[in-house]
């Protein structure tokens, strides 16, 4: 009878996790699944953005509190996440020089670390379970590009979104940098381009099987969330 709560960055993966993530886990045996930003409400500011992970860590600890029967999990982009100073989420500054495919799970083992530490002895921690993208959530949508262009109505698009696709090994892969993360991709193609809207939606149509095996890490996440259930 598990419930799960995953803290997100943006309305975007609320809206994931609400419409594509959560039928498939109430298919699997949650009982309830659902989405927080990360953040008090109170505290957000008009702009958006990752939250400083003194308040991302404050906010999960007390849930983690207030509902000892509720499993935690994260889903925020890697590239996102603030790695300085006060504002640093654990592990996000000394992953720098790791190799591409070890970045993420660094800082969710470190971050699975500080909360497990905060939370103290008799901890179940199986409770918590941290998941950092690599990229933005726009990467799992070039796991089916033709699915996409007929999801956002541009079916002309699919050879030049394969195209993309084709330069990395995985979606997970398309890299971050400020012209080539994959939204200003998906923009500079689809200047009308929404991303709440139009993202989940093509989310829902690509489906979950076909996310899963093309972006292994975010596979592993979904695998590891069914088996605390299993």
């Amino acid at each position: 009878m598990a419930r799960l709560l995953i803290h997100v960055e943006g309305q975007t993966e609320e809206a994931f996790v609400d419409e594509v993530l959560a039928p498939h886990l109430y298919d699997a045996g949650y009982i309830d699944v659902s989405a927080r930003l990360i953040g008090e409400q109170r505290e957000r500011d008009r702009r958006g953005g990752i939250r400083p992970w003194p308040e991302a860590r404050r906010g999960i600890i007390n849930r983690l509190r207030e509902d000892p029967g509720q499993i935690a999990s994260t889903m925020v982009d890697y590239y996102g996440l603030p790695s300085e100073g006060s504002r640093g989420w654990p592990g996000r500054a000394d992953s720098a020089n790791l190799p591409s495919h070890e970045k993420a799970a660094h800082v969710e083992n470190a971050i699975y670390a500080d909360i497990a530490n905060e939370m103290g002895d008799g901890f179940n921690t199986s409770r918590f379970l941290p998941y950092v993208m690599m990229h933005e959530f726009e990467a799992m949508l070039f796991s089916d590009c033709g699915t996409f262009a007929q999801a956002i109505s541009r079916p002309d698009l699919a050879v030049p979104f394969q195209g993309v696709r084709d330069r990395f090994d995985t979606p997970e892969e398309i890299n971050d940098s400020p012209e080539a993360a994959p939204s200003k991709r998906i923009l500079g193609l689809v200047p009308s381009y929404q991303k709440p809207l139009l993202g989940v939606a093509a989310a829902s149509d690509i489906g979950l099987a076909v996310i899963r095996r093309e972006c292994p890490h975010f596979g592993q996440w979904l695998t590891r969330l069914e088996d605390l259930i299993a």
